[in-house]
């Protein structure tokens, strides 16, 4: 387990660190224009700019670190900004969206040169984007898309292909079979780029009538107890009778799978995850969970640290992708998932 780990680890760094694209200017980042759908992200505001020699002030506003992954890109980011000569200050709002506005208004008093948001509520966190601007300070959206406004780059993983893997891999082992689909909280664009992703895959089965969606919800912030809810409903609905739940990522799987413990059923329905958290990696190991997957923290805690010293410094981004947040198409760095399970 201990080499394969590794091989993993390593695979996911090197795909991350591989990835290459076009070059994003500052004047292309800058032109005025932004507003539409299609448009250039950072459209229209006069960028401050940091001098040679005077260090990078980086403001990382994270929603939560309840999770284990969090903690982990907390620890990742801190370790880059330390190595590349970068100062940082982590604010945490709990879930709070008028908390995360509030702190990064205090972050950008304090004079911060760039911020870096895991946003609560990607709607919601677009007026973050619009009060940074006004100060000249570029906005990087980390790991969950800020909607209806225009960060100046999205760094994340490939969310809507980890959906389609996640679907994938039930399908292929499950073709025919009631299904309970349990997303994440509603607030986050990633649980609806997972379930888009998911769908992509299940609807044809749908179609045909091999798979039957039992239960299509989603679990308020992420919330293991919500899923449990989800999968007791669905267990009584049926009497029993589950073969598949795609869990948007490892706490919901684990709520689902607390749920099926009580039902006699732990290790006899398919049960998918992400994140690839310690607990969730235990669950696979005893065959309780089915799979999970892997998102290398590391090369996207570090390209979002680059990225923004790029971004305080006046100089070129390289961002290969482009991500439409309902505004405009947002410069964007994608990283690679890995769907892990017994096998590897």
């Amino acid at each position: 387990m201990r080499t394969n780990r590794r091989w993993v680890l390593g695979l996911a760094a090197a795909l991350g660190l591989a990835a290459a694209g076009a070059c994003v200017s500052p004047e292309q980042q800058n032109a005025g224009g932004g507003g539409g759908a299609g448009g250039a992200a950072g459209g229209g505001y006069q960028r401050k700019t940091v001098a040679a020699g005077q260090p990078v002030r980086i403001g990382f506003s994270m929603d939560t670190l309840k999770e284990e992954r969090w903690q982990r890109d907390k620890l990742l980011v801190e370790a880059r900004a330390r190595e590349v000569g970068a100062q940082v200050e982590v604010a945490v709002a709990n879930g709070d969206d008028a908390r995360q506005i509030s702190q990064a208004d205090d972050m950008l008093a304090k004079g911060v040169n760039v911020l870096i948001v895991a946003p609560h509520n990607g709607e919601v966190a677009a007026s973050i984007v619009e009060r940074a601007h006004r100060q000249g300070v570029p906005v990087i959206s980390y790991d969950r898309l800020i909607r209806n406004s225009e960060p100046d780059l999205y760094v994340s993983h490939q969310v809507e292909k980890m959906g389609e893997m996640q679907a994938r891999y039930a399908l292929e082992r499950v073709p025919k079979g009631n299904y309970v689909l349990i997303g994440g909280s509603p607030t986050d664009n990633n649980a609806l780029l997972l379930r888009k992703g998911q769908e992509n895959v299940l609807n044809p089965a749908v179609q045909r009538g091999d798979v039957k969606v039992i239960s299509n919800q989603f679990a308020r912030e992420w919330k293991a107890e919500e899923a449990l809810r989800i999968t007791e409903d669905a267990l009584t609905k049926t009497g029993n009778n589950l073969q598949a739940i795609i869990a948007s990522n490892d706490g919901t799987a684990g709520g689902a799978i607390s749920a099926l413990e009580s039902a006699g059923l732990t290790g006899k329905v398919l049960v998918t995850g992400q994140d690839a958290q310690l607990d969730a990696v235990q669950r696979i190991a005893t065959g309780k969970q089915s799979m999970t997957i892997y998102k290398a923290i590391k090369p996207l805690a570090d390209s979002a640290v680059d990225s923004a010293v790029k971004l305080a410094r006046g100089e070129a981004l390289s961002a290969p992708d482009r991500i439409n947040n309902g505004r405009v198409d947002v410069p964007s760095i994608l990283h690679e998932p890995i769907a892990v399970d017994k096998d590897n």
